[in-house]
């Protein structure tokens, strides 16, 4: 039999062979049996070396082209063997979408977490960005860049968790709140800035209205003309916004923060409906967050020239804005994992909210 004969009758030996091919586990055998490193057509085509160059033209053409023959039959079966288990996989795994839904959905959103959500939807309408930072903080961010003294009571171990003492003597902390993000973003973004920074935050607390660890939101803003009117009735919008009520009665009483100067409390009128409050009505006052504007040391800590820029920011309590508004009388029941509580608080998450139709 001459070579040309031993190629075609190898040809159809492989051809058959791959068709016959069960799975892709069995293909690859054949493959590697007939195109490997000691496979049959590479053993033939390392003999072409031993030929006269006569045989040479005529094999080497030949069992090039078996290889690329037999290479394509190979990739043609692996994709219909592909094709064939998808087919196979989707028959055995379809749903039925036809299915009623479950008649009593379960899981809700926390409080807290829909607080959150209609935070960044009020001041996201306004312009603001949401900015985030590390939990875990140095003296420098939390305490230092903020205007915080050395010896200041903010910063005793009362208040603070600090962990233990590195090799150079500093100690890193659980962020006391999320002013750190203001330094970070006055550090790496360039005036004029509009962000909120909502997170966790942790002090040495614990009580009805006090947990180790609870939520903050923080707002900033940072440009050449900022001033107290705008802070005014930005929180004035904001308080209405979030209370979803027509009238806001304010009053902002002098304080004193180290971030800020001139500092600020913000009260709101209010009167209680049950366990509820009610802003905008009543003749009870009540304080609701503290603001002010950007000290100018703190400006100029970040790198920026207090002389050229100027700004306001504000903080209050992500949990305590919840507890007045779907009046949960104690903080302690928000981290309970009580199901009967989350049940009786939480919020549908297929209900998003918006200033449109309404937040809660």
């Amino acid at each position: 039999m001459s070579g040309t004969d031993d190629i075609k009758a190898l040809e159809a030996e492989l051809t058959a062979a791959v068709a016959a091919a069960g799975d892709e586990a069995a293909l690859e055998t054949l493959r590697v049996e007939a195109l490997g490193k000691k496979g049959r057509i590479s053993l033939m085509m390392r003999s072409l070396g031993q030929m006269s160059p006569e045989e040479r033209q005529v094999m080497g053409p030949a069992l090039n082209g078996l290889k690329d023959r037999v290479a394509d039959a190979i990739a043609a079966k692996k994709t219909a063997l592909e094709a064939a288990a998808l087919d196979a996989r989707l028959a055995t795994e379809r749903a039925d979408i036809s299915l009623p839904p479950r008649p009593e959905p379960k899981g809700a959103l926390h409080p807290v977490t829909q607080v959150m959500e209609e935070l960044a939807v009020i001041f996201s309408d306004m312009g603001f960005a949401v900015a985030e930072g590390p939990d875990v903080e140095d003296d420098f961010h939390n305490f230092t860049a903020l205007n915080f003294p050395e010896g200041h009571p903010a910063r005793d171990t009362h208040d603070t968790f600090f962990f233990k003492p590195r090799a150079d003597g500093s100690r890193m902390l659980l962020r006391t709140h999320t002013s750190p993000v203001q330094i970070r973003t006055l550090m790496n973004q360039k005036p004029p800035i509009r962000i909120i920074a909502p997170g966790r935050v942790y002090r040495c607390d614990w009580d009805q209205t006090h947990t180790p660890m609870f939520h903050q939101v923080e707002g900033l803003v940072i440009d050449k003309e900022a001033h107290m009117g705008h802070l005014k009735g930005l929180l004035m919008d904001f308080v209405a916004a979030f209370f979803e009520t027509d009238e806001v009665e304010a009053r902002f009483r002098p304080h004193h923060f180290p971030f800020t100067e001139p500092s600020a409390e913000m009260d709101v009128k209010y009167e209680r409906v049950g366990d509820a409050v009610k802003v905008g009505s009543g003749d009870k006052w009540m304080e609701i967050l503290g603001c002010g504007m950007v000290h100018p040391n703190v400006i100029a800590a970040c790198g920026l020239d207090p002389d050229e820029y100027q700004g306001f920011a504000w903080g209050m309590g992500v949990d305590r804005l919840a507890m007045l508004k779907y009046g949960a009388p104690d903080l302690r029941d928000y981290f309970a994992n009580d199901v009967r509580w989350l049940s009786h608080y939480g919020f549908s998450p297929l209900l998003q909210a918006n200033l449109a139709t309404g937040l809660s």
